[in-house]
Order: structure tokens, then sequence, then C-alpha cells
């Protein structure tokens, strides 16, 4: 047998155990794997004795929808072994856009998915999909339909449930846009315009979803206090229309004392409907900053927001509601706190808040914490973003290890990022599997490669057999394990000894090849080639 790549004497990681054996590998598939197997010539032979063979991990949370258009190379992902991500989460991404909604979708998506060299050229989901290829990613993606995208495309930012003929609008668009090759469909329910979604609406874009057989994927409207009933209500409408559920990472926001009723909640949904989730292995998240404003500040869209923020009665009235509250409001000002909120991204002549706490922030300019968020997204025109630290590593944990959870990393190409951009798959096979031992290697790896994989119908990828795509991961569990802090985040975790994708090396001893061959789902067979780029 001939192959491309011989990987010999592995310790091969499969969903049941670790057992030693040679994977070969020839154009872009593994074609053998088994113990002493005869090669009669190989163009690549690597001795793989004592490292860890693992299929490439599937990042199910990635805000890396713009990113390749800046730098396809995706170090910070493929370094620690993501060889797919699913992108547009939350209800947030770059497509379907028209015309009208183009330049409101680019402003408000500049801060979590920051970007200078996108040309924003595409409106619908296949031409986006097709950019997106031709940009030559070195990892694959796959793409969810963001909901509030759709919303705008054909509602605007309007705060009012839809009539008759925009809702069929709608689930025409999220059906045209899973027919061009998107895997699920996305909600953010603490994001404009998607939050103004009621749940009938949830139902109906859901019907269109389960008709796919593809997941729903929410943001849920409140990971604080109203947590349970807020996952409830998507239990409730894929109960209804037989849709998948797939809650994107599952948390608890400053109420740890809910942490039995959330795995109750999660467990007694198993019985009723098809339900998975993710969760990355931290304590805090990172997004907008303009996430800490009540939910009405973003009627009218962007500009609208910019104008309220400038408004001395509307900052008064949105202050006195950071501080105070409304009713079934998530609040992540008051649940987190000022001494918890740390920016990430600060346009403009604020860029000396970037790693500063809004409670110093406060200090620094002698005003109250909530007008200094208020002000810091006026100065910026809304592009600033945040790391909010809500819980305790051992809430984060049990959540973890009860939960089942699968991985999605939520990482954010901000200038001071989230550890989590470069540290998730480490933190999570490194630390808590080979380190730790809170859930077994090959557990680890259902959670980040043949889960994932199911959750999104990747028949071709997630494990390692015969027949599969050659995306494969070798590391040195001495050495593998996440380095990233929130003061230092940019830290490719060491160990990581070879990543291919598609059988192409991206990552070869803690460096970047520059091979670029991932494949975008849905886009065109005759995309640009990234494997000399």
């Amino acid at each position: 047998m001939d192959a491309a790549l011989a990987l010999r004497r592995a310790d091969v990681v499969t969903e049941t155990g670790i057992r030693q054996a040679d994977v070969l590998v020839d154009d872009g598939m593994i074609v053998a794997v088994g113990t002493e197997l005869t090669v009669d010539s190989a163009i690549r032979t690597v001795d793989a004795t004592g490292l860890l063979l693992c299929p490439g991990f599937i990042d199910l949370h990635a805000h890396s929808a713009l990113q390749p258009f800046d730098d396809p190379l995706l170090s910070a992902k493929v370094g620690q072994g993501f060889t797919t991500e699913l992108i547009c989460p939350d209800g947030l991404g770059p497509a379907p856009v028209t015309d009208a909604t183009t330049d409101i979708r680019r402003r408000y998506l500049q801060g979590l998915e920051p970007s200078v060299d996108a040309a924003w050229e595409w409106r619908s989901m296949q031409s986006y999909l097709d950019a997106l290829q031709g940009t030559a990613p070195a990892a694959n993606m796959t793409s969810c339909v963001p909901h509030s995208a759709v919303r705008e495309s054909v509602m605007g930012n309007a705060n009012r449930a839809p009539d008759r003929r925009e809702m069929a609008a709608m689930k025409d668009l999220v059906a045209e846009s899973l027919a061009a090759g998107a895997r699920a469909v996305s909600f953010g329910m603490i994001y404009a315009p998607g939050l103004y979604a009621d749940t009938d609406e949830l139902r109906q874009i859901a019907e269109t979803a389960a008709a796919y057989e593809v997941p729903l994927v929410p943001h849920v409207r409140n990971e604080a206090a109203g947590v349970i009933e807020s996952i409830a209500e998507f239990v409730r409408v894929c109960e209804e229309t037989g849709a998948h559920l797939h809650i994107s990472h599952v948390k608890l926001v400053g109420v740890p004392h809910l942490l039995t009723d959330l795995l109750d909640e999660l467990s007694g949904a198993h019985d009723r409907i098809r339900l998975t989730c993710d969760q990355y292995p931290y304590g805090a998240g990172s997004t907008l900053l303009s996430a800490l404003l009540p939910g009405y500040a973003f009627d009218g869209g962007p500009q609208a927001t910019l104008e309220r923020v400038s408004d001395r009665a509307e900052r008064e009235r949105m202050a006195r509601d950071m501080h105070a509250g409304l009713p079934n409001w998530e609040n992540l000002f008051a649940a987190c706190g000022p001494d918890n909120i740390v920016i990430t991204q600060a346009a403009g002549t604020r860029g000396d808040t970037v790693s500063k706490t809004v409670a110093q922030i406060a200090d620094d300019t002698n005003t109250d914490p909530a007008f200094a968020v208020i002000d810091l997204l006026r100065d910026t025109e809304l592009d600033a973003c945040m790391i909010d630290h809500y819980a305790t590593e051992t809430v984060v944990r049990e959540i973890f290890t009860s939960s089942g959870a699968l991985v999605g990393s939520d990482g954010v190409f901000n200038p001071h990022p989230h550890p989590r951009l470069y540290g998730t798959a480490p933190r999570v096979l490194g630390r808590y599997a080979l380190r730790e031992k809170l859930i077994s290697v090959p557990e680890a790896i259902r959670r980040l490669s043949a889960g994932p994989a199911q959750v999104l119908g990747l028949d071709d990828r997630g494990v390692i057999a015969p027949g599969k795509r050659a995306d494969l991961v070798l590391i040195d569990p001495a050495r593998y394990v996440d380095t990233a802090t929130y003061a230092d985040p940019h830290q490719t975790p060491p160990g990581v000894e070879l990543v291919t994708v598609g059988g192409q090396a991206v990552w070869e001893n803690g460096s970047h090849t520059g091979a670029r061959p991932g494949l975008v789902s849905g886009a065109a067979t005759d995309a640009i080639d990234g494997s000399s780029r």
C-alpha cells in the first residue's frame, strides 16, 4: 500500500479507549488503521511512539466568520488542534444581508468579528460561503444561519413581531441559507435584533430547521436568574417542532445556587427532545460591551443606539436600569459587577482602556461605572468588547462533568482576547483529562471531535477510521496543556507536534506551516486551492 503520510506506532484515541496503531493517509483521507501495517512507499513517515493521535477537534462556537479575510492562517485555532469551526453562532454573522442592511450588520459585528480586509460584497449565504472559501482558510469552516441577520434582512431593526408576510420571508431565507450548505440555525437572544423575537417566531424558524434536520443553536435569553426559564423556552419549541436543540455555552451568570436546577432541567429535557450543548471551560465570558445595555437601547439599529448613548435623558435612563435591573432582563452589568468586567477592545482614542476593568475606568474618569460604560460605547461608536467574570471554577467544572457538554471556544480575535481563543482544547484535554482526570481522554475526544461531528452531520470526520477525512492532531501528552491566561492570552499550547487538515500539515512542531487547505461547507468546489498558499 502506498501513502502520502504514515504515522507509526501512535497512541490512537477512540471513543472507547486508546490503542497503539499505524495510521496511513493518502489523497486527504485515512486509508488504513492497524498494527504494523505494510507500506510499499510513503512520501513521509512520522514515528509517533508515545504521542497521542486524535481526530481533528471541532469548535462548536467560533467567532471566525470574518477572520480569514484578514488572517487565513487561523493560528490561534489550528495551533491547539481545531481543524473545523462552526461559525456565525449567537445569531450573529455577516450573511445573509441586503443592500440596505450591509453597513448596519458590519457596524454591529465590528467588536465581535473585527475585520479590516473583508469587502462585504456578498449578500446571500451562498455568496458569503464562496467568498470565505476564496480566502483559502487553514481550517475547515461550517456555518450557522444567523437569525439576527435573517431578521434584519427582512424587518430591519424593528422591535415588534413579524407579520405573516415577514415571517414567511424569514423562513424562506433560512431555507435558502440551509440549502446553500449551512448546518445549523443560531439565535442570540441578547443581541439585536434577534432579542426582539417572541416564542412563536422561534417556533416557526424551528419548523424550517427541523425540515432540514439541522439543530437550533441558541444563546438563550437569560443565563443569570432567568436561565431555567430561558432554556425551557427552547425545549418547548423543540418539543413542538421536533427540532434538535443544541444550547450554546451552558453557564450560570452569578447564580451558583441554581446549579442543581440547571442540571435537572437539562436532564429532564433529554427525555423529551434531542438535546446537546456546549461549554467553554472558563468562568468568564467575552462579548460586545454593548451587551451591558438594556434591550431597548438597540431599537432602530446601531445609529439609534449611538444617539441614545449621547442623549442626556436616555443616558440617565440606561444607567439607572443597569444598576436597578428590569424584569426578565439578564443584566450582565449587575450580575458580574464593574470590578469583574474587563475591556478587551476599544476603538479610536479609547485604546488606553484595554485590559482595564470598568471600575478602574470609572475611577480614572471620576464617573459612575454605568456612565463609564455608556461613555466608552459613545466614544468608540459601539466598537468595544469585554471579558465578564461570572462564575467560579467549581461551578464551571461541575457543569462540565455533569452535563456532558461538548466543546465550543467562543473565541474572539480581539487585541487582548479571552484566553479561551488559544486555550480551550488544551484546557479540556490537557488539563481536565490528562492531568486532573475529571474526565477520561476518550471522553474528552468525544466532546472535542466525534460529538460535534454528530451534531453537525459531518459524517466524514470526528473519528480515526478508514474512509474519514485526514483531519488529525498529534500531541505530546506530557506537554500539551493550556498556557494562555487572562493577563497573557496570546499563548499557543506546547506539545502540538502535528496538525493536518485534509492530510496536509498546517501546524508542525509549534509553528504554522503556511498551508491553507481548509474547506468551507457549501462553497463552490472550484474555489481557491490553498495547498500552496
